[in-house]
């Protein structure tokens, strides 16, 4: 037994074994590309006003607008079972995205399938199928329990009521809110609420699973729990989770797949050690000195990211980092050295810093990459 966050976890093989076949009785899973996306695009119309009086009476008669693609000309495929990130910078596009594939928007170019529906016609199959939680929207009743909002929820599923309360009651136990399900939500701390609402979105067992920014405003304890649930449900059920967040460490820990957009363009479709390969130029020595070192003498063999006397991380470029480790090996009193990738944060970082300097270059797949971005 595991305890995360205050709600005890069973992660040995007994338990997986009794969750698959709990799963599967209930009807979970099957096999087929669940999301396909081709030429997806998104222009939003919006009116442009001067400001002050005489700019409002210039508006009435003459309206200005200006459009913006929100999404543009995104094609992609998503299996059945994934777990994928969809990562970007404010403004690149994600929620566009996600609510384009849930059916909450139209496209204005492309084409779209889930679970071969067409999701913008919003049919009552294809609804039953999916699911989303939104990290600054609600799904349930504020001055209700959850368990109230949840008897609604399957009212409007129509599940039959021995299933539903057989599943409900195992999702609270694995999720530790079965004692939180009868207290008023605005009661609730925010891990507690986040917790209901994914119990409220899987409670009619959707095949997709859309989560924008679940993790949002969790405290480090929450955000592992919510994490852990996650990981655990994928895996033996094979739900499909498409997952936004700016948070790296839910990527990391969760996403074998990451989908990066860049001012609602595709740049980046591949995993995660591909993504380290194509756009890190570096990799990051971890250095622990004997007796203190200068920080300037270091400054020789890299750049200096970190120093305090005996400890250092130094950047160096990643086809010299044999020669410049044997180097300070040979210079410096060194105690441990240790070779390491940069941080995906690091790199995702970098990217998004491009949207400033350049248009974006398109890498799909670990297919070629443009100057700029080779650069990074």
């Amino acid at each position: 037994m595991q305890n995360y966050g205050g709600a005890e976890w069973c992660v040995d093989a007994q338990y997986r074994a009794l969750f698959v076949f709990f799963c599967r009785c209930v009807g979970i899973g099957a096999g087929m590309d669940a999301i396909i996306a081709e030429g997806l695009t998104r222009i939003f119309r919006t009116p442009i006003k001067q400001e002050g009086l005489g700019g409002a009476v210039r508006a009435f008669f003459r309206r200005r607008y200006r459009e913006y693609a929100a999404v543009e000309d995104i094609t992609v495929r998503i299996a059945e079972g994934e777990f994928v990130g969809l990562l970007g910078a404010n403004g690149a596009g994600k929620t566009t995205l996600v609510k384009l594939l849930t059916g909450l928007l139209y496209p204005t170019a492309g084409h779209a399938w889930v679970l071969g529906f067409v999701p913008w016609e919003r049919s009552d199959a294809f609804r039953r199928q999916i699911a989303l939680v939104m990290g600054q929207r609600s799904q349930l009743w504020w001055d209700l329990p959850a368990a109230d909002s949840l008897l609604l929820h399957r009212a409007m599923y129509r599940i039959p009521e021995q299933e539903f309360r057989r599943w409900r009651d195992f999702l609270a136990e694995l999720l530790g809110i079965a004692d939180k399900l009868h207290i008023q939500v605005r009661r609730l701390s925010l891990g507690e609420r986040m917790k209901c609402e994914i119990l409220a979105a899987l409670i009619h067992k959707p095949r997709v699973l859309f989560l924008d920014e679940p993790t949002l405003g969790l405290d480090v304890v929450a955000q592992q729990t919510v994490r852990d649930f996650l990981r655990l449900y994928n895996r033996e059920t094979g739900t499909t989770i498409v997952l936004t967040s700016h948070h790296m460490a839910d990527v990391e820990q969760l996403c074998r797949r990451v989908l990066i957009l860049e001012r609602g363009r595709l740049l980046f479709d591949g995993g995660l050690a591909e993504l380290v390969r194509r756009f890190s130029s570096e990799k990051w020595l971890r250095l622990e000195f004997s007796q203190p070192v200068p920080g300037e003498l270091l400054e020789r063999f890299g750049e200096l990211s970190h120093w305090d006397g005996t400890r250092a991380v130094l950047k160096v470029p990643r086809e010299e980092v044999t020669q410049r480790a044997a180097a300070l090996l040979q210079h410096f009193p060194i105690a441990d050295i240790a070779i390491e990738e940069p941080p995906i944060e690091e790199i995702v970082r970098a990217l998004f810093r491009r949207r400033e300097d350049a248009p974006p270059a398109v890498l799909v797949g670990g297919a070629g990459v443009s100057g700029e971005a080779a650069s990074l």
